[in-house]
């Protein structure tokens, strides 16, 4: 299936927000309570993108096969003083769970990491959860773990990995 990448406009934010819950709630299960994860609302998330897409400094993408957003990423320069030697963040990137691993988040990352440097960025991090398999996407694309923390989430703990590319 043939892939097309495009910045998101204000009108994909539903399309992105079914995206982000549903594929929350297949990565999370087992990871975050059934509760909270049956009660992410498409409505709050569409809100959230919405405010996202406005912010002139947030870069939100959108992968569409078929005419049919099936994934989606979002960047931003990293959080002032949080990692000082590191320029971008890549704050998601979610597929729709039959859309995983068919090569396409690579290319969405790509993508996202060309945006970066129209901004003057030369390398990146990424956060995520220690029990999201998807840790492994990014060891495969060279990121390397620099940091880990324990933070509360949907009422409980874990484990928040940051990795980094010293070169996008």
């Amino acid at each position: 299936m043939e892939i097309m990448i495009r910045e998101a406009k204000i009108e994909d934010a539903k399309e992105i927000a079914k995206v982000h819950v549903r594929s929350w709630q297949t990565t999370y299960k087992g990871i975050m309570s059934d509760n909270f994860l049956q009660n992410l609302s498409v409505e709050k998330r569409t809100d959230l993108w919405i405010s996202n897409m406005q912010r002139v400094e947030d870069i939100v993408i959108v992968a569409i096969v078929d005419d049919k957003i099936i994934g989606f990423a979002s960047g931003a320069k990293v959080k002032e003083g949080e990692y000082p030697s590191y320029d971008g963040d890549v704050t998601s990137i979610y597929f729709y769970e039959e859309y995983q691993g068919k090569g396409y988040g690579k290319e969405l990352l790509g993508y996202l990491n060309e945006k970066f440097k129209q901004k003057g960025f030369k390398n990146a991090i990424v956060k995520v959860l220690e029990e999201n398999n998807s840790r492994y996407f990014y060891e495969k694309l060279g990121a390397k773990l620099i940091d880990q923390c324990t933070i509360q989430i949907a009422g409980g703990q874990a484990n928040l990995l940051t990795y980094a590319w010293d070169e996008i």
